[in-house]
């Protein structure tokens, strides 16, 4: 086999140190060389490390993305040498030898003749706002736990207002259980105090609000609340945040809010897990695929098994579906017309998936060319295929037992 890389070093990471493999293809019949080190995993023995590479002249550098412990050592080694982040999925070494040494050797082996890919990694400004993004979706997810808890607590007193009222923090909802922490315990009186369109529910509000709210459900409520608040005056300070790191690439995030069912927080998430370049994926279809929104593929003995989509970015994948969800939902758009279209045969599952993958191509063209988004309509399939449009809709009607002609 091909040796691509003659000077290749692989390492093994671990939380307190690192095993390192430099590997030294040897000229004509000369076996290669390898040599196993141990460093530590501060800062001044990961710069030591990378002048010790230098030295021996080590042109590519290959290490296995485990868990967050690879963070300080590939960021000091990037910036001088090349450095191949890879799955570990990837790189599974042969059964039975398994060692920290033995993975450092296998890494190198596998780099130096060039059968790794390398992860991607954005530049240190979109790091830092893929944890801003990262990190509002996580404190969401915890204030949504939140709302969860206090709904429970109200269940528990027999008050029913999240069955009336949609949002148990809104406008309306906060009035009626500030009312209910200060001590007000007439459900007509509690009602009253219901604003814009929930006013038309006063008779049932007043029912959902008859229950026994004791002082044990007063302190829970008003504890939660104020975790509520809390949480939610991080996720402004958070925003607030994000719009700053994103002015640099509010063109991009324009283009893409254009498309269908992206909200600014997912074009936020967008940029901020793909860096807005497009010119890190080759196509669509590679980013569709590291996003984890294409079929995959298992072929064996000419038959062709499970194409269940591989794991992707779970962030973007989260933001997609939200996106997806919100398309779908809309009228007369192509994402619209593609869902149902696919739900119809294969299902809900695999439809938003497929419209999650639409998107995915869409984003990746129009930050390609510089495009707002154009949508094909939501008559887009009857038109490519008319024929099969017009014979549809015939064997619809003669199922219901109508005679048709065509004319």
């Amino acid at each position: 086999m091909d040796v691509v890389y003659p000077r290749c070093a692989g390492i093994d990471i671990s939380k307190k140190d690192a095993k390192v493999c430099v590997r030294i293809q040897g000229s004509g019949r000369k076996r290669a060389a390898s040599t196993v080190t141990t460093w530590g995993s501060t800062t001044n023995q990961v710069l030591a490390l990378r002048e010790f590479l230098l030295d021996n002249n080590v042109t590519v550098v290959v290490m296995e993305a485990t868990g967050d412990y690879w963070r300080p050592s590939y960021y000091p080694l990037d910036e001088r040498l090349e450095v191949l982040l890879v799955n570990a999925q990837a790189v599974k070494t042969v059964p039975g030898r398994k060692s920290d040494v033995s993975d450092a050797a296998w890494l190198a082996d596998l780099g130096a003749h060039g059968l790794v890919r390398g992860s991607f990694v954005p530049p240190r400004p979109i790091r830092a706002l893929r944890v801003l993004t990262r990190t509002r979706t996580m404190i969401t997810r915890e204030r949504s736990r939140e709302v969860l808890r206090l709904e429970k607590l109200l269940e528990d007193a027999g008050i029913k207002l999240s069955s009336v009222a949609s949002d148990l923090t809104g406008v309306s909802s906060r009035l009626m259980l500030d009312a209910l922490n200060a001590g007000e315990t007439d459900p007509v009186a509690l009602a009253d105090l219901a604003t814009a369109g929930l006013r038309k529910k006063i008779p049932a509000l007043t029912e959902a609000l008859t229950g026994e709210f004791t002082d044990h459900h007063r302190f829970m409520a008003r504890l939660l609340l104020d975790r509520i608040d809390a949480i939610s005056g991080d996720i402004a300070r958070l925003d607030a945040r994000i719009g700053e790191a994103m002015e640099p690439l509010r063109g991009a995030h324009d283009l893409l809010v254009t498309i269908p069912g992206f909200s600014s927080k997912v074009a936020d998430v967008f940029i901020a897990e793909t860096g807005g370049d497009m010119g890190v994926f080759p196509s669509a279809g590679h980013l569709a695929s590291w996003a984890g929104t294409s079929p995959g593929m298992h072929e064996s003995a000419g038959r062709s098994r499970s194409s269940k989509t591989r794991p992707g970015n779970a962030y973007l994948k989260g933001a997609l579906g939200v996106a997806a969800m919100s398309s779908t939902r809309s009228k007369g758009t192509y994402f619209s017309a593609k869902y149902r279209r696919i739900a119809a045969r294969r299902g809900a599952s695999r439809a938003l998936v497929a419209v999650e993958h639409a998107m995915l191509v869409a984003a990746w063209n129009m930050l390609t060319n510089g495009d707002l988004y154009r949508d094909p309509g939501a008559d887009y399939f009857a038109n490519r295929t008319p024929a099969k449009t017009k014979d549809r809709a015939i064997r619809q009607l003669q199922a219901l037992g109508y005679h048709v002609t065509i004319a």
